[in-house]
């Protein structure tokens, strides 16, 4: 099964969440709390500098994830999982192993979607800067999340963590908002949905994080197999 929607919009928005801390399951104040006591949350603007300097120390990580997607006039939803490992800049691979197994796989240059099951290669070339979408730049660790989007905290979600609404300030043809789940305590990525006008949402719950591991270039290298057909876009 390829993803539900378009692999390169499935891909970035999966780097976008990673790299500017984005969450999924929307999070926030838990429902048990009172909500007319007073908000002694942190600016939002401040949770999110602190992200951003917590981001700009990661060179590189792997996490184990799993991603859902609802959209479609059926609101159709389609659950997958499997690992990811970061290294910057630009460099990514995504491990899909349920429910089949898939490989997206970027060298900083080129990304590579790999569907061992229909024998079948994507390639595409990583944009150049002046014409990546705030996505990309943070893929090639150049975006800023307080300088790129407008910044408050979103409604809903669990008191332990914080859930930040991040909407971004030139239009984004991958996404109209993104919502960041993360640890109130730790400032680690805990969660991420993204969100498109048609209604669509890509989530994705991290877990099982390792960073500044060292992770080698040869696991962001990729050989095509024999057999498989290319196709470039």
């Amino acid at each position: 099964m390829k993803p539900p929607s378009s692999v390169p919009r499935i891909l970035l928005l999966a780097v976008s969440a990673l790299f500017c801390g984005a969450g999924g399951v929307l999070l926030g104040v838990s429902p048990d709390q009172d909500v007319s006591a007073p908000d002694v949350r942190p600016p939002a603007a401040d949770v999110a500098a602190e992200l951003q300097r917590r981001y700009d120390r990661i060179k590189d990580f792997s996490a184990s994830f799993t991603q859902t997607y609802e959209g479609g006039v059926l609101r159709r939803k389609a659950v997958e999982s499997g690992t990811v490992a970061i290294k910057k800049p630009g460099k990514m691979r995504w491990d899909y192993t349920s429910p089949q197994k898939k490989l997206f796989i970027s060298d900083g240059k080129t990304m590579n979607m790999y569907f061992p099951d229909d024998k079948q290669v994507m390639q595409t070339p990583v944009p150049p800067e002046d014409e990546a979408t705030s996505a990309v730049l943070f893929l090639m660790g150049r975006g800023n999340v307080t300088r790129d989007f407008r910044i408050r905290y979103a409604d809903g979600g669990q008191g332990d963590e914080y859930l930040l609404r991040l909407e971004p300030h030139n239009r984004q043809a991958e996404y109209d908002w993104l919502e960041v789940g993360i640890d109130r305590d730790t400032l680690q990525i805990r969660t991420l949905t993204a969100g498109d006008a048609q209604g669509g949402r890509s989530s994705f719950a991290f877990s099982g994080f390792k960073e500044n591991t060292g992770l080698a270039d040869k696991m962001f290298q990729f050989s095509i197999p024999r057999g498989t057909e290319v196709i470039t876009q």
